[in-house]
C-alpha cells in the first residue's frame, strides 16, 4: 500500500514537498515512481528513484526544478517540486515496481491514491 500526501495550492514560482510512504512490502526492494495526471490527459511520468536512492530520473518538463529522493529507514519517498508553473497543477501519483525504474505506467504494481497540486499563476 502506498500512500501520497502533501499536494495543496501553491503560487507560481513557489514550491512544495510531497511524500509517499509504503508498507505491505519490503519496501528498499522497489523503485519508486511519481507520475501526475492533468484534467482530460493521460498519466504521466515525473520522476523516479531506484531502491538504493543513488540513481535518479526525471521527464524533460521537471528537470532542474524537482528532486525525488528516499529514505528507506522510514519507507517514504519524497518529491521536491521548486519553482512551479501553472502547468504542474495534476493529481500526483506515487508507485512501486520491483527493480530499477521506468517512466511506463503499466510497469508499476502498487499505487497511491493521488494527492492534488494546483499551481495559481
Amino acid at each position: 500500500q502506498l500512500q501520497a500526501f502533501g499536494g495543496g495550492l501553491a503560487q507560481a514560482g513557489g514550491s512544495l514537498r510531497l511524500s509517499c510512504t509504503a508498507s505491505g512490502f519490503t519496501f528498499d526492494d522497489y523503485a519508486i515512481g511519481w507520475f501526475r495526471q492533468r484534467p482530460g490527459k493521460e498519466r504521466e511520468f515525473v520522476a523516479a528513484v531506484r531502491w538504493n536512492g543513488r540513481s535518479t530520473y526525471y521527464a524533460d518538463s521537471v528537470k532542474g526544478r524537482f528532486t525525488i529522493s528516499r529514505d528507506n529507514t522510514k519507507n517514504t519517498v519524497y518529491l521536491r517540486m521548486n519553482t512551479l508553473k501553472p502547468e504542474d497543477t495534476a493529481v500526483h501519483y506515487c508507485a512501486a515496481r520491483i527493480g530499477t525504474y521506468s517512466d511506463y505506467v503499466h510497469d508499476y504494481k502498487y499505487w497511491g491514491q493521488g494527492t492534488l497540486v494546483t499551481v495559481s499563476s
